[in-house]
């Protein structure tokens, strides 16, 4: 294995490790005694997240779509000299296959939620099309000239609750455990790695949320 793909996975395991133990954070919030597992499923709870569950109905509708009719990824992904428009739609595919669908269906419907009663309905849908048309259109300015997913954007989101609960969180640890993220993203982003970039833009907007805010809520 050489120093990029180490490089790459160790940004892998702090993310995910450090967003993990976010999510836990915001999920068993006002959840006294319930397990991070279950407190994950209480952010689906009433009034339900409209902005999160129709970004998770849609990406259902889409993978279920691609499934049948394999050319929507050729017709919707990104593609060398590509028309500008398909850093939007390279969000609605998951050119990798299986894996790569129930993953990242997997992973938004457990950050979407949170973001959303964390930031609100509209601020969520910003930090997501932000950050995925953003990585999207780096990709396709050189760094991955094929391909699609929603998983950049979704980083955006993890990346705007790492640096808002960096700025106002009340657990200390995990204050300075949070700034691992947007630490990821640059390297991701030396490495040419589009997560970088959503990761990085999701921080910016995260941290442009927390500043206006005051005194720091407990979470």
């Amino acid at each position: 294995m050489n120093m990029h793909s180490v490089l790459l996975y160790g940004c892998a395991v702090v993310v995910i490790v450090s967003g993990f133990q976010l999510l836990a954070m915001f999920a068993t919030k006002g959840g006294e005694g319930m397990s991070p597992p279950l407190a994950l499923l209480r952010a689906w709870r009433q009034p339900v997240p409209r902005a999160a569950a129709g970004l998770v109905v849609v990406m259902v509708v889409l993978g279920v779509v691609q499934t049948a009719v394999p050319a929507m990824i050729d017709a919707f992904g990104r593609h060398p000299h590509g028309e500008w428009w398909r850093a939007v739609t390279a969000l609605m595919v998951q050119s990798s296959g299986w894996f790569q669908l129930l993953f990242n269906l997997a992973a938004l419907a457990v950050v979407a939620p949170l973001a959303e009663r964390q930031f609100g309905s509209w601020r969520t849908l910003l930090v997501f099309m932000a950050s995925g048309v953003a990585a999207q259109a780096v990709s396709m300015g050189g760094w991955s000239l094929q391909g699609g997913g929603d998983s950049v954007a979704i980083c955006g989101l993890v990346g705007a609750l790492a640096t808002w609960y960096a700025v106002r969180g009340s657990v200390v640890a995990l204050r300075r455990g949070a700034l691992l993220v947007p630490a990821a993203g640059l390297v991701l982003c030396l490495l040419a790695d589009n997560h970088g970039v959503g990761l990085l833009v999701g921080s910016v907007l995260g941290l442009g949320l927390a500043i206006p805010a005051r005194a720091p809520l407990a979470v």
